[in-house]
């Protein structure tokens, strides 16, 4: 096991971290915290879902952090007429040659905008599901890797149903976080409105470049985590399993992915080591999306992030001092 990073690796990557964030936050204003979950899946290599109406800054935020980090970066626009092959490429024959050469498709890049994905068909869709998991592509039968650090931000309108599709359970696993970005207050709305033009997401200098991300990759998988840790995860996963208004709890995929993302928020926050109250802090935005809820519970107006709040509420944790090495 590597040794976990020592202060003074903790230090730097915390403050790499805050202007990070405070660059998305020059186009996103007022919406520090929901930045702050962003940037974590970033840094704990996973994929990030924004659902909510249109106009409150989901594709601004997708924008923005792919301004905010050098890298390639690519834009999708899903429309029930795009083709898997639009997606992740296809090999062409050319006679002259008599070769076949492969021409990668826009999933080839470190962050992958997927504007409104609902909108493509499922086989569309699950076009990402390999690459998503294992950063390579498969096209006739020859696998292609994807550029390193690789990040899906993906978006969806909630609100209007026509002419879309429902991503399958098994997408939904996909994805670290599902975030909500949601009204602005008073302040930031008019000062959306009086700086529109001078808050666009190509202004945004880059504070990052994908080596630099990829360290704190290296440096977040490297955060301590307390057995007791792992405990308070897995009971959370089992309170989920048995809960009376879900169906389907969490996996131990969901498990890995709270374990993950709480190393990630824990260096962000400026520790070599994962509290409580880092897993309490993404278990909504980790774990709501992946549980099905029943029926019944569902007329009632619950919800996931309804359900998670009330487990995380109920499930004993240990003691912070015990925590950390």
């Amino acid at each position: 096991m590597p040794p976990p990073p020592n202060p003074d690796e903790v230090g730097t990557a915390a403050t790499a971290l805050a202007s990070l964030t405070d660059a998305i936050a020059t186009v996103l204003l007022g919406k520090t915290e929901t930045i702050r979950l962003a940037v974590t899946a970033l840094v704990a290599q996973g994929h990030l879902l924004i659902e909510d109406v249109p106009g409150v800054g989901k594709t601004t935020l997708a924008r923005a952090m792919a301004a905010a980090v050098t890298g390639q970066w690519r834009r999708i626009q899903f429309t029930p007429d795009l083709l898997p092959s639009d997606v992740s490429g296809v090999t062409i024959y050319h006679q002259a040659s008599g070769t076949f050469e492969f021409h990668p498709g826009p999933v080839f890049a470190n962050i992958v905008i997927a504007d409104e994905i609902n909108r493509a068909s499922p086989k569309t869709q699950s076009a990402l599901l390999e690459v998503m998991e294992e950063r390579f592509v498969t096209v006739d039968g020859v696998r292609h890797p994807v550029p390193r650090p690789f990040l899906v931000v993906a978006t969806q309108n909630p609100v209007e149903m026509d002419g879309t599709y429902r991503l399958p359970e098994a997408q939904l696993d996909r994805f670290l976080m599902k975030l909500s970005i949601g009204y602005p207050d008073e302040a930031a709305e008019l000062e959306v409105m009086r700086g529109d033009a001078e808050r666009s997401p190509e202004r945004i200098e880059p504070v990052l470049d994908t080596a630099a991300v990829a360290r704190l990759a290296e440096l977040a998988r490297r955060v301590d985590v307390h057995d007791e840790i792992y405990g308070y995860i897995r009971r959370i996963a089992v309170a989920s399993r048995r809960h009376p208004d879900i169906r389907v709890g969490l996996s131990p995929r969901a498990c890995v992915a709270l374990a993950r993302g709480a190393r990630a928020h824990a260096l962000g926050t400026g520790r070599g080591y994962v509290l409580p109250e880092d897993v309490k802090s993404l278990a909504p935005t980790v774990c709501a999306h992946r549980l099905l809820i029943t029926p019944d519970a569902a007329l009632r107006g619950q919800t996931g992030a309804d359900v998670m709040a009330g487990i995380v509420a109920e499930v004993a944790a240990p003691h912070p001092v015990s925590a950390a090495r």
